[in-house]
């Protein structure tokens, strides 16, 4: 029984399609959802004129991922908490938060099938998947 799912939620449409693999999957196990958005503090732009008022930016649009997600979920009768993370690895965020959480589950969006190979990792997924302390769902 999967008691806590960690949604990995970077705001791309492999995320969207993600999304609803992971309502059907809480709603089946009555998992409580926890929204994870990692967004990357950008500090090569530290001395520039300005890098506060970005940084607040990132931070408000990595916020907003994470609420209109949660209430989303919420909505459709769902437990969901959200967390916004500053990290450059958005690979250890996600392990970190896994661990801390207590997880049962890790569910991510992928690219996608590729004409290269069955399925194209991107790093993220990669890691999460050799050092994850759960399951990890994919979804390309």
């Amino acid at each position: 029984m999967l008691r806590r799912i960690l949604f990995a939620h970077n705001a791309t449409p492999a995320a969207e399609r993600a999304l609803i693999y992971l309502e059907h999957l809480a709603r089946v196990e009555e998992a409580e959802v926890v929204v994870l958005h990692v967004y990357e503090p950008l500090e090569r732009y530290l001395a520039i004129p300005g890098y506060d008022e970005l940084l607040e930016k990132l931070e408000m649009v990595a916020q907003e991922v994470v609420n209109d997600t949660v209430q989303y979920l919420q909505k459709a009768g769902l437990q969901a908490v959200g967390i916004v993370e500053s990290d450059t690895s958005a690979a250890r965020a996600i392990l970190e938060t896994a661990r801390d959480e207590e997880v049962s589950l890790i569910v991510l969006g992928t690219r996608g099938p590729s004409k290269m190979a069955d399925i194209l990792l991107g790093e993220v997924s990669t890691e999460v998947l050799r050092h994850a302390p759960c399951p990890v769902f994919l979804v390309p």
